[in-house]
């Protein structure tokens, strides 16, 4: 079974639609790690699309804000208003969706899938002792996780912690990681909508753990596009520049 990990979507239709164009019949289910709205100019284009999949999903943090599950004014100011003005743009069914999205850790075949941090869904897990406590309570050999926007991850080998470098070169749309036995392994596939690792291209990642594999994913789309709904939508210009430069 080969599943198609997506995260961090974040109202991007025109990364999410290139995903899937290159993703097609490379992938038997999917699964998302939460933030399909939130700072981008799409948001009912992309729940309509995650929803039409289908795909197995969990909220993320701006999911919850905009719905109010969470209190926006604990968010810097820029997301704030992203979040506000997605609030104004939801229809009533795809309000309901997001407002009924579970909390992980949810299962998903052979591994695990969770927004943030494996006991805190809202919080980052960028260093190696962030993750500590998530691989060695890891459900599952293999739990992918979002909310950082960080392709890569995290490995426990016995007593011995690594740092998993997955991002394909700037000259490759894909690399391949393959799964070990005996190892824990926390992973991040990635934003589609928001990259922040430096890198603009639209990331995710296939998982097919029955042959031990796991592909991590990047692919450039059309940013300037993208960039022209939101100055439209009148969403702020910091949220808007940064897709240029991945950050």
């Amino acid at each position: 079974m080969r599943y198609l990990i997506l995260s961090d979507i974040h109202a991007n239709i025109t990364a999410f639609e290139t995903v899937l164009e290159a993703a097609e019949g490379r992938w038997d289910k999917a699964v998302c790690l939460g933030d399909l709205v939130g700072y981008g100019p799409d948001p009912n284009e992309v729940i309509d699309r995650v929803r039409e999949l289908p795909a197995v999903t969990i909220r993320g943090n701006h999911d919850k804000a905009v719905t109010g599950l969470a209190n926006p004014e604990e968010f810097n100011p820029l997301a704030q208003n992203a979040v506000l003005w997605t609030r104004e743009q939801l229809r009533p069914e795809n309000f309901d969706y997001l407002v009924n999205l579970p909390k992980g850790p949810v299962p998903a075949g052979a591994f695990s899938i969770i927004h943030g941090a494996l006991h805190d869904e809202d919080e980052y897990v960028f260093a190696p002792e962030q993750a500590l406590t998530g691989l060695l309570d890891a459900p599952t050999p293999v739990v992918f996780f979002g909310h950082t926007h960080i392709q890569g991850g995290f490995t426990l080998r016995g007593e011995e912690m690594a740092i998993l470098h997955s991002k394909p070169a700037t000259d490759k749309r894909s690399s391949v990681l393959t799964v070990e036995p005996d190892v824990v392994y926390l992973l991040n596939p990635g934003s589609i909508g928001q990259p922040r690792d430096g890198d603009p291209r639209a990331a995710f990642a296939i998982a097919d753990l029955e042959n031990q594999r796991v592909e991590f994913w990047r692919l450039p789309y059309d940013i300037q596009s993208v960039q022209q709904r939101m100055a439209q939508a009148g969403l702020p210009e910091p949220l808007i520049l940064r897709l240029t430069f991945g950050r």
